[in-house]
């Protein structure tokens, strides 16, 4: 048809509604770099900022930035993984790093005091938030050390009210 113009319909019941906190499930893999923590809180921001959860982000991004800081810390290769989830409503917070659980008790416990003495911050912000965390050898392919978080909803979401020091 000469002079027919052709325009794009949209159907408003087909617009995609904004993700729910329960379906918030990320997997990043990220430098082993001194950048990471910075790329990691922001990233995690603007997830949580998407899924409706704002209101966690400060124990989030303080919990995040804890583990991938400790994680380039000790990982040997140039790679980190971070995985963020909420399900049950608690965010659980993933990371892992390639550094080998050592075969001699004593380098073990030696390397696990360090790391424990590294999440020093995130031992106290899990503890405000009535959470749980903790590390240990990763059970996936490749092994390496899995450091783990749990935040739930409530206690992050007075974690970012409360104007008492932390710990």
């Amino acid at each position: 048809m000469p002079g027919a113009v052709a325009a794009c319909l949209v159907r408003t019941e087909d617009r995609p509604t904004p993700p729910a906190p329960e379906t918030l499930a990320y997997s990043l893999t990220l430098p082993a770099s001194c950048t990471t923590p910075r790329i990691a809180r922001a990233a995690t921001r603007t997830i949580l900022r998407a899924h409706g959860l704002s209101d966690i982000a400060d124990a989030a991004v303080q919990t995040v930035s804890e583990l991938a800081a400790c994680a380039c810390q000790f990982a040997p290769t140039a790679e980190v993984y971070v995985s963020l989830r909420y399900r049950d409503g608690a965010l659980r917070v993933i990371l892992y790093d390639s550094h080998p659980r050592h075969t001699n008790p004593r380098l073990a416990a030696a390397c696990d005091t360090r790391r424990r003495a590294a999440l020093r911050v995130l031992a106290c912000v899990v503890r405000e938030c009535d959470g749980d965390w903790g590390f240990g050898e990763a059970r996936e392919p490749g092994g390496g050390t899995r450091m783990w978080a749990v935040l739930p909803r409530g206690g992050a979401r007075a974690y970012g009210e409360s104007d008492h020091p932390r710990g």
